[in-house]
């Protein structure tokens, strides 16, 4: 289930993420759920969500991280 905008996104990524990384996460996952398809492309029994999930996530935190103040900010270069 691909997600259009950033408003349909889970609950769990909107209340904590800034919109950047919101915006990040919706094309890695959306990406995901194309390229996982198929099973046999998955790690171990994961759903195609759960795997697209966990990209998202990933893919996040290649740019973002949690802060002390646990709020989501752009790593520094």
């Amino acid at each position: 289930m691909p997600y259009e905008t950033r408003s349909s996104l889970p609950d769990s990524v909107r209340n904590v993420l800034p919109a950047h990384a919101q915006d990040i996460y919706k094309a890695a996952f959306n990406r995901a759920w194309d390229e996982y398809a198929n099973s046999k492309d998955r790690q171990g029994d994961h759903t195609r969500e759960e795997t697209a999930h966990k990209v998202a996530w990933a893919a996040v935190k290649q740019g973002y991280q949690k802060g002390d103040d646990d709020k989501w900010h752009p790593k520094k270069s």
